[in-house]
C-alpha cells in the first residue's frame, strides 16, 4: 500500500504556486485555483539561420499560437528557408489545436514540395490549402463534453508564412497575421509585405476611413478571412519579391504587431544583428510586446534574406 501511495504521489501533478494542491485534468490547482504552466506557454526554436519564439502573453490563460520552421534545398542544391506562424481564433473551438495543425501541415507541405522543384509561390499556395484541410478536419473529430456547446464555431486560425531562397522572397497569408521586410543596413525603408483580412483593412481599401480611424475602431481586428470549416471560400494570398539587398523577414501574429504596427516601428525594435543572432532577436521582439502589456499571445519568426549557403560566413 505504501508503495502504491508513493507511486500515485509521484505521478500526481502538484501546484507550482501553493505546492500543496493537486492539479486537475484542465491544468488548474484544486486547492488554490492557480493555472499551471503549459508546454506551449513559451516556446523557442532555431533551424539553421532562422528562429522563432512564441509566448502566452500576460493576459491569456493559454497560448493559442503556433509556428513551424525548416531548412531545405532546391533541386539545384541552393538553400530554401521556411517559416510558418499561426494564430488561433479565440472565439472558436480548440483554437490552439487549429494553429498547431495548420503550422504543421503548411511547413511540412513546403518542405516536401520545394526540393521537388515546385515554384516557391505555388508551393506556398498549396501549403495554405494543406493547412486549411488540416484545420477543417478538426471539425469532424468527436467533441469532448466541454466542447459540445452548439453556439461555438469550428476550430479556426490565421496563417502567415515565408519562403526565402537565394534570390526570392515569398509570403503567403490568410487572416491578420503579418510579414514585414527590414533591410539589414536600414539604408532603404522597411515595408509590410501582407494586407490584413480584417474589417479595418476593408474600410481603408474601400476609402471609407483613414487607416488611423479604422484601426481605432473597436471592430478593427474582426477578421474577414481565416482557416476553418466555417470560413468563407478559401482565398490564399501569396506574393513574391526580389529584394536588392540583404535583410530580414519578420513573420508574426498580431500579438507582436499591435505593439509595432508600422514597418518603421518594427524596424526600430528589431536588433541590427538579427542575421547573426536570430533567436536573441526573436526574444527581443517578444519582450517588446510583453513590456507593452502582452494583451495577446505573441509569436514571431525571423528569416534572413538571402538564404545563406550552408557554411557561408563560418570561421
Amino acid at each position: 500500500m505504501a508503495a502504491e501511495a508513493a507511486a500515485v504521489a509521484e505521478t500526481a501533478k502538484v501546484c507550482v504556486a501553493c505546492r500543496a494542491g493537486r492539479v486537475d485534468d484542465d491544468g488548474y490547482c484544486e486547492n488554490c485555483g492557480h493555472a499551471q504552466p503549459r508546454e506551449r506557454d513559451h516556446m523557442e526554436a532555431e533551424s539553421g539561420p532562422i528562429a522563432a519564439v512564441s509566448d502566452r502573453g500576460l493576459r491569456h490563460h493559454r497560448n493559442e499560437d503556433s509556428f513551424g520552421l525548416g531548412c531545405t534545398a532546391l533541386p539545384d542544391g541552393s538553400p530554401a528557408l521556411v517559416a510558418i506562424v499561426c494564430d488561433g481564433v479565440s472565439s472558436a473551438t480548440r483554437p490552439d489545436d487549429a494553429s498547431l495543425a495548420a503550422a504543421k501541415a503548411a511547413s511540412e507541405s513546403l518542405l516536401a514540395a520545394l526540393p521537388q522543384g515546385a515554384h516557391p509561390q505555388q508551393a506556398m499556395h498549396e501549403a495554405i490549402v494543406a493547412a486549411s484541410h488540416a484545420v477543417n478536419a478538426l471539425a469532424d473529430e468527436p467533441a469532448t463534453a466541454r466542447e459540445q456547446a452548439p453556439h461555438q464555431n469550428a476550430p479556426a486560425c490565421t496563417l502567415v508564412g515565408s519562403v526565402v531562397t537565394a534570390g526570392l522572397l515569398v509570403v503567403g497569408w490568410v487572416g491578420d497575421s503579418r510579414a514585414y521586410w527590414v533591410p539589414a543596413d536600414r539604408s532603404s525603408p522597411p515595408a509590410r509585405l501582407t494586407e490584413d483580412d480584417s474589417w479595418a483593412a476593408q474600410m481603408v481599401a474601400a476609402g471609407l476611413m483613414s487607416e488611423a480611424e479604422a484601426y481605432a475602431d473597436e471592430r478593427a481586428h474582426a477578421i474577414t478571412g481565416w482557416l476553418g470549416a466555417d470560413a468563407y471560400e478559401l482565398e490564399p494570398h501569396t506574393a513574391s519579391f526580389k529584394p536588392d539587398r540583404p535583410g530580414v523577414v519578420v513573420v508574426c501574429t498580431d500579438g507582436l504587431w499591435n505593439y509595432a504596427e508600422a514597418a518603421e516601428e518594427m524596424a526600430e525594435v528589431l536588433p541590427p544583428d538579427t542575421a547573426l543572432r536570430p533567436l536573441h532577436s526573436a526574444r527581443v521582439l517578444v519582450g517588446h510586446a510583453l513590456d507593452g502589456g502582452g494583451h495577446d499571445n505573441v509569436t514571431v519568426a525571423l528569416v534572413p534574406f538571402p538564404a545563406p549557403v550552408q557554411g557561408a560566413g563560418s570561421a
